[in-house]
């Protein structure tokens, strides 16, 4: 059963504090993926994703949902960056080229899927091939039946006891693979090139000495690799890729053209845009794993649109990108949240690191409000960089902790309260408090 709205918005709500627009908007975007796949397939035809244009200041959680999405979908999901693509006829990356790495994740995906179903089947048959490896040595030294032998070293790979003994092993060489040009749709395989004749060319070995457990992984990878069907998984990972394939555009406000800006750069952002077009409005873009129909591919946009505005787009572009949400500027209560209640909160961040080298490292409820305000500060001071602002405060909150920690100590309980606050970040406090005086 596919992820509910309300299931996203909840995982969602794990790692990233507020925001609630973008995450319902993405949910349901998401949740339309799999309400589209139960309709017949003459209304299915019908139905094109709803492409969504998240707006709103850096540091604040754009990146974040997708970063986060790629995890907990199973989709075919892939960022990318709008500022590394190039118009057509210049040097750099086209646009298509994120069809064709969406169409590389997809078989990726499939494949892992498809490795993990002959998984046991490998494993039996790559312990069997080590334990062959082990048995034909202790042969050497030893009066007991092969039989009785073999068993007794299957049993001692199962326990891990030889994990660390050193086997020599020959596996097959992979064929080369034919690097591409950029912007050119070639990455073959030269044993798929030759097809049935290259069975016929005798594969070269080549011999390793590894341990027991590498034999054990490496035999595994080659026999699921000979156990796959390739060809059903190509196709499937492009019916994937076509039917339930995500793409995350980063900072496409910097290819926006600002109104009343002369030639030049802007004329480049301007043919990037008219190439990423007809991506979005439905096209189909030739993959070394076949064409690929772009018509059902869900688009999500983002940028701070800081200097430009979403109307600064061509209005053709602005047509395909029909949901806008914008994203809140973080408050001093949203700072408090972040440094507490995501799991990957960053005071836990440095907690764990910290208690690598013995430090028991705590947080007062008030050295996270005095650190939060003086988060709100720099950003409302300096330069607005959201959530990212709380990774500079605790850099120089615990430097000198972090510096002088070496491990070699018994356990040490710092507890980080608010006079901690106030004399390790005494600096950024006097600054902000001069800046209150300075017309």
């Amino acid at each position: 059963m596919e992820l509910t709205p309300k299931q996203i918005v909840a995982e969602l709500d794990r790692y990233i504090i507020g925001q609630t627009k973008a995450k319902r908007a993405v949910a349901i975007a998401l949740r339309n993926r799999y309400r589209r796949s139960k309709l017949p397939e003459s209304v299915r035809e019908e139905i094109t994703p709803k492409n969504i244009i998240m707006k709103g200041p850096t540091g604040v959680g754009k990146t974040e949902i997708a970063r986060r999405l790629a995890k907990i979908m199973r989709a075919p999901f892939i960022k990318v960056e709008a500022t590394k693509y190039t118009e057509v006829g210049y040097v750099g990356r086209d646009v298509e080229s994120m069809i064709r790495d969406l169409a590389e994740t997809a078989v990726h995906l499939v494949k892992q899927e498809q490795m993990a179903v002959v998984e046991n089947k490998a494993r039996e048959f790559a312990e069997q091939k080590v334990a062959d490896i082990i048995v034909k040595a202790r042969k050497k030294s030893s009066e007991m039946p092969e039989s009785v032998i073999k068993s007794q070293v299957l049993e001692e790979l199962h326990d891990g006891r030889l994990k660390n003994t050193v086997v020599e092993i020959e596996l097959a060489e992979r064929m080369p693979q034919m690097e591409s040009m950029p912007g050119v749709a070639i990455d073959l395989n030269l044993g798929e090139m030759l097809g049935s004749l290259g069975s016929l060319i005798p594969q070269r070995k080549k011999k390793r000495r590894v341990s027991a457990e590498e034999a054990v992984s490496l035999f595994m990878e080659e026999e699921s690799e000979r156990l796959l069907d390739m060809d059903a998984i190509k196709a499937e990972g492009v019916r994937r890729a076509q039917e339930d394939g995500i793409i995350f555009i980063d900072e496409i406000d910097k290819i926006a053209h600002r109104q009343g800006s002369g030639g030049g750069m802007d004329v480049s952002r301007e043919g990037v845009q008219r190439d990423i077009l007809p991506i979005v409005e439905g096209c189909t873009v030739m993959t070394k794993y076949g064409a690929i129909k772009t018509d059902y591919i869900l688009f999500i946009a983002s940028g701070a649109f800081q200097i430009s505005s979403v109307t600064d787009l061509i209005p053709e572009l602005q047509g395909r990108f029909p949901i806008r949400v914008d994203l809140d500027s973080l408050s001093f209560e949203d700072f408090v949240r972040i440094f507490t209640e995501p799991e990957n909160a960053v005071t836990r961040q440095y907690a764990a690191m910290l208690s690598v080298e013995n430090i028991n490292l705590t947080f007062t409820k008030e050295a996270i409000e005095e650190m939060s305000r003086i988060a709100v500060l720099e950003n409302e001071t300096g330069e607005d960089i959201g959530a990212r602002r709380l990774h500079t405060v605790m850099e120089s909150l615990l430097e000198d902790i972090s510096f002088n920690a070496d491990g070699n100590n018994p356990v040490i309980d710092v507890n980080v309260d608010k006079a901690y606050v106030a004399e390790h970040l005494a600096k950024e406090i006097s600054e902000h408090d001069l800046k209150k005086y300075i017309l």
